[in-house]
């Protein structure tokens, strides 16, 4: 009996035995979410209220009241500049446990979505409706005060200067950043208009700035759309608006009018879902300069 010639077995590469299995595994991984996905849709479409969710939402609202009432006897916070800087309103809480009445000072100050914001002209009626709706806010001034006592003028930099500069030289320190100096008293305060402060107010208005037009939302990529709206105020770009914000011009009304709320993102760091006060520790509330800080992780 002849010998037969030995045949060369079939070679399959181990590269595509990989590929094959890891191709496997993931149709089987996409099946699996889809029927969890059509799982859910149809949980959802089915879900039913029970009376207990009602009780709930229903005490939830009747207390959000009840507290608004007492913080409008409390006594508003002075006001040391209401003229000469913007403040910053933050949206960071509120859905199901807001009482309508609370809802409608919200929608008044224009922020209908949580972590929307809006560009304020400090006033008693601002922070008149601020108290009403401290436990879903946080707000802060675009600039602050900054006390020199005693023998040191310090800058956020850390750069120290002793007693021995003289008045003219902190002056030519400082320039144009120092407004209503008081040199006369034994604690000095300016005011500083801080870098990242106006950084804060151009970032919000280059990235996440759309105009309101005919109440639809039109995005900010000509200086055309600007010219049109508020060319009769003398402003005719980006930047006139960023100046009419930062310096609260003649015309920040109109501006403000102009924009349509910033949507921000939601910080991954930052927010601990505390409806208590930031300076105990919470969300809420003012924050002063730090409100910049929560912009950057917002924007």
């Amino acid at each position: 009996m002849a010998e037969e010639d030995a045949k060369p077995l079939n070679y399959i590469p181990e590269v595509i035995l990989k590929k094959r299995k890891s191709s496997e595994a993931l149709a089987l991984r996409k099946k699996a979410q889809f029927q969890q996905k059509n799982f859910q849709t149809r949980k959802t479409k089915d879900f039913i209220k029970k009376p207990e969710d009602f009780i709930f939402e229903y005490r939830n609202r009747e207390l959000d009241l009840i507290r608004m009432k007492r913080r409008v006897k409390r006594k508003l916070p002075e006001l040391l500049t209401p003229n000469t800087k913007p403040m910053i309103i933050i949206r960071i809480q509120g859905k199901k446990d807001m009482h309508p009445k609370t809802r409608k000072v919200l929608y008044s100050l224009g922020l209908r979505r949580i972590f929307s914001a809006v560009f304020v002209k400090p006033s008693e009626e601002v922070m008149a409706k601020l108290q009403r709706v401290e436990p879903y806010v946080t707000y802060g001034k675009v600039g602050g005060l900054y006390n020199v006592k005693d023998d040191s003028l310090m800058f956020s930099s850390h750069f120290i200067y002793h007693s021995s500069v003289t008045v003219s030289l902190i002056k030519i320190l400082i320039g144009t950043f120092v407004q209503n100096v008081n040199f006369k008293s034994s604690v000095w305060k300016f005011e500083v208009l801080r870098y990242p402060n106006l950084k804060s107010i151009k970032e919000l208005i280059y990235k996440k700035g759309h105009a309101k037009i005919d109440k639809r939302k039109v995005p900010l990529t000509d200086n055309n759309i600007i010219e049109q709206e508020l060319g009769k105020f003398g402003t005719v770009c980006i930047e006139d608006m960023v100046h009419q914000i930062e310096n609260v011009g003649p015309h920040f009304k109109e501006v403000v009018r102009f924009l349509w709320p910033f949507e921000l993102n939601k910080p991954a760091e930052g927010l601990k879902g505390s409806k208590s006060l930031y300076e105990d520790g919470g969300d809420t509330g003012n924050r002063e300069e730090l409100i910049n800080e929560l912009i950057n992780k917002m924007n």
